[in-house]
Protein backbone atom coordinates (compact mmCIF):
# COMPACT_ATOMS: atom_id res chain seq x y z
CA UNK A 1 0.00 0.00 0.00
CA UNK A 2 1.39 3.39 -0.99
CA UNK A 3 0.81 6.14 1.57
CA UNK A 4 -1.60 8.84 0.39
CA UNK A 5 -0.01 11.52 2.55
CA UNK A 6 3.51 12.33 3.60
CA UNK A 7 4.61 11.73 7.16
CA UNK A 8 5.14 15.50 7.46
CA UNK A 9 1.50 16.20 6.50
CA UNK A 10 0.21 13.53 8.90
CA UNK A 11 2.31 14.98 11.71
CA UNK A 12 1.24 18.55 10.94
CA UNK A 13 -2.43 17.52 10.99
CA UNK A 14 -2.01 15.69 14.28
CA UNK A 15 -0.07 18.56 15.87
CA UNK A 16 -2.83 20.93 14.75
CA UNK A 17 -5.47 18.60 16.21
CA UNK A 18 -3.72 18.72 19.60
CA UNK A 19 -3.25 22.50 19.51
CA UNK A 20 -6.86 23.18 18.53
CA UNK A 21 -8.22 20.77 21.17
CA UNK A 22 -6.16 22.46 23.87
CA UNK A 23 -7.23 25.93 22.74
CA UNK A 24 -10.89 24.89 22.68
CA UNK A 25 -10.59 23.36 26.15
CA UNK A 26 -9.06 26.61 27.43
CA UNK A 27 -11.83 28.72 25.91
CA UNK A 28 -14.62 26.18 26.45
CA UNK A 29 -15.73 26.76 22.87
CA UNK A 30 -15.65 23.75 20.55
CA UNK A 31 -16.41 25.10 17.05
CA UNK A 32 -12.77 25.05 15.89
CA UNK A 33 -12.36 21.47 17.14
CA UNK A 34 -15.47 20.26 15.28
CA UNK A 35 -14.17 22.02 12.17
CA UNK A 36 -11.21 19.58 12.18
CA UNK A 37 -13.61 16.93 10.86
CA UNK A 38 -14.92 16.42 7.35
CA UNK A 39 -18.55 17.30 6.63
CA UNK A 40 -19.39 13.57 6.56
CA UNK A 41 -17.19 12.43 9.44
CA UNK A 42 -18.13 9.49 11.65
CA UNK A 43 -17.46 9.73 15.40
CA UNK A 44 -17.81 6.65 17.58
CA UNK A 45 -17.74 7.46 21.28
CA UNK A 46 -18.16 4.27 23.28
CA UNK A 47 -19.71 6.07 26.25
CA UNK A 48 -21.94 8.59 24.45
CA UNK A 49 -22.82 6.98 21.11
CA UNK A 50 -22.26 7.62 17.40
CA UNK A 51 -22.32 10.94 15.62
CA UNK A 52 -22.45 11.57 11.89
CA UNK A 53 -21.21 14.73 10.26
CA UNK A 54 -19.36 17.76 11.53
CA UNK A 55 -22.47 19.56 12.77
CA UNK A 56 -23.70 16.58 14.79
CA UNK A 57 -20.21 16.21 16.28
CA UNK A 58 -20.22 19.91 17.16
CA UNK A 59 -23.64 19.74 18.83
CA UNK A 60 -22.59 16.69 20.84
CA UNK A 61 -19.20 18.03 22.00
CA UNK A 62 -20.68 21.41 22.95
CA UNK A 63 -23.40 19.82 25.06
CA UNK A 64 -21.15 17.16 26.59
CA UNK A 65 -18.32 19.50 27.57
CA UNK A 66 -20.80 21.93 29.17
CA UNK A 67 -21.96 19.21 31.58
CA UNK A 68 -20.20 18.36 34.80
CA UNK A 69 -17.73 16.64 35.26
CA UNK A 70 -16.61 17.16 31.65
CA UNK A 71 -16.87 20.92 32.17
CA UNK A 72 -13.97 20.63 34.63
CA UNK A 73 -11.68 18.83 32.17
CA UNK A 74 -9.10 21.45 31.28
CA UNK A 75 -6.56 19.62 29.13
CA UNK A 76 -6.22 16.59 26.90
CA UNK A 77 -2.50 15.86 26.55
CA UNK A 78 -1.51 13.02 24.27
CA UNK A 79 0.58 10.64 26.35
CA UNK A 80 1.69 8.66 23.29
CA UNK A 81 0.64 8.25 19.66
CA UNK A 82 1.38 5.80 16.88
CA UNK A 83 0.92 6.73 13.25
CA UNK A 84 0.02 4.17 10.56
CA UNK A 85 1.46 6.12 7.65
CA UNK A 86 0.03 3.80 5.00
CA UNK A 87 -3.55 4.31 6.16
CA UNK A 88 -3.18 7.82 7.58
CA UNK A 89 -4.44 6.68 10.97
CA UNK A 90 -3.38 7.79 14.43
CA UNK A 91 -3.84 5.75 17.61
CA UNK A 92 -3.31 7.82 20.75
CA UNK A 93 -3.55 7.52 24.49
CA UNK A 94 -5.09 10.84 25.55
CA UNK A 95 -5.29 11.99 29.14
CA UNK A 96 -8.51 13.62 30.33
CA UNK A 97 -7.15 16.03 32.93
CA UNK A 98 -9.30 17.74 35.54
CA UNK A 99 -8.84 21.30 36.78
CA UNK A 100 -6.53 21.62 39.78
CA UNK A 101 -8.82 21.19 42.80
CA UNK A 102 -6.48 23.30 44.92
CA UNK A 103 -4.13 20.63 46.23
CA UNK A 104 -1.70 20.83 43.31
CA UNK A 105 -2.48 17.21 42.37
CA UNK A 106 -2.99 15.93 38.88
CA UNK A 107 -6.28 14.08 38.41
CA UNK A 108 -6.69 12.41 35.03
CA UNK A 109 -7.64 9.19 33.29
CA UNK A 110 -6.77 8.09 29.77
CA UNK A 111 -8.75 7.04 26.78
CA UNK A 112 -7.62 5.45 23.55
CA UNK A 113 -8.44 7.43 20.42
CA UNK A 114 -8.26 6.36 16.79
CA UNK A 115 -8.21 9.13 14.18
CA UNK A 116 -8.46 8.65 10.40
CA UNK A 117 -6.86 11.43 8.42
CA UNK A 118 -8.73 12.58 5.28
CA UNK A 119 -6.37 15.20 3.85
CA UNK A 120 -6.47 18.99 3.96
CA UNK A 121 -5.84 18.96 7.75
CA UNK A 122 -9.20 17.21 8.34
CA UNK A 123 -10.15 13.90 9.93
CA UNK A 124 -12.99 11.67 8.74
CA UNK A 125 -13.25 9.39 11.76
CA UNK A 126 -12.64 9.36 15.47
CA UNK A 127 -13.23 6.58 17.95
CA UNK A 128 -12.79 7.00 21.71
CA UNK A 129 -12.64 4.16 24.24
CA UNK A 130 -12.66 4.81 28.00
CA UNK A 131 -12.62 2.63 31.09
CA UNK A 132 -15.60 3.87 33.15
CA UNK A 133 -14.42 1.81 36.14
CA UNK A 134 -11.38 4.12 36.34
CA UNK A 135 -13.11 7.45 35.66
CA UNK A 136 -15.52 7.25 38.60
CA UNK A 137 -12.84 6.75 41.28
CA UNK A 138 -10.68 9.48 39.71
CA UNK A 139 -13.61 11.95 39.88
CA UNK A 140 -14.26 10.93 43.50
CA UNK A 141 -10.59 11.49 44.41
CA UNK A 142 -10.66 14.85 42.60
CA UNK A 143 -13.76 15.91 44.55
CA UNK A 144 -12.25 14.73 47.85
CA UNK A 145 -9.24 16.94 47.07
CA UNK A 146 -11.47 19.99 46.69
CA UNK A 147 -12.76 19.74 43.13
CA UNK A 148 -16.28 20.93 42.58
CA UNK A 149 -18.48 21.75 39.59
CA UNK A 150 -17.67 24.97 37.75
CA UNK A 151 -20.18 27.67 38.62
Amino acid sequence: MTPRWSRAELQAAHDNFIAVANDCADRREWRAWADLFTEDAHYLEHTFGEFHGREEIYAWITSTMAQWPNSDMTAFPHEWCVCDEERGWWVCRILNRMADPGDGGCYEEPNLTVLHYAGNMLFSYEEDVYNPAKFGPMIQAWMAAGGSPVA
